[in-house]
């Protein structure tokens, strides 16, 4: 089982990501059941992990928070191989992804080797122009969404298919209110 830790998107947060994916030749454009925040990759677990890393996720206490999107970047710098919303800057936003790391590595995980980008991938890119892709981040760079209010995280499965990823939530921790 593959597993990672993310924000599902409210239902008033998509549409504008929707209608931003166009213009870029070679983007596999995420579908909506696709978008989420992503907190924390783990990766392929057996069972007995799978249980354990609910457990220690079940144990996590933290005040729900307002957030927003904002920007918008893309990853493989000269060779770019993703498009992304990104969040604002958000302290309680990057608490609850330490509390997510100190919780999986203190059950045996390794510790992320990635720094936290707070991002939601809008599209997978493969051969899309250099030139495309800067244009397209240049015409969105002021996307902002309107602010959100985020009361749970998830415990999301993913299979990969030709046609790209398909997503489960496993599992919702509610945050405090």
């Amino acid at each position: 089982m593959r597993l990672f830790t993310a924000l599902a998107l409210p239902d008033e947060i998509a549409p504008p990501l929707l209608l931003m994916q166009a213009g870029v030749p070679g983007a596999r454009w995420q579908k909506r059941e696709q978008l989420h925040l992503t907190l924390r990759f783990i990766g392929e677990v057996d069972g007995a992990q799978a249980t354990a890393i609910d457990d220690a996720l079940a144990t996590i206490a933290v005040p729900s928070f307002t957030l927003e999107l904002k920007g918008v970047g893309s990853f493989g710098g000269k060779i770019p191989r993703d498009l992304w919303a990104g969040a604002a800057p958000s302290e309680p936003l990057v608490h609850l992804n330490r509390k997510i790391e100190s919780a999986l590595q203190r059950i045996g995980l390794e510790p992320e080797a990635r720094k936290f980008t707070p991002h939601v991938t809008l599209a997978r890119l493969k051969n899309s122009p250099r030139g495309a892709v800067m244009d397209y981040l240049t015409d969105h760079a002021l996307y902002a969404s309107t602010p959100f209010t985020v009361t749970a995280f998830c415990l999301y499965s993913s299979k990969l298919t030709s046609d790209g990823s398909i997503y489960r939530v496993e599992k919702e921790y509610g945050l405090t209110s």
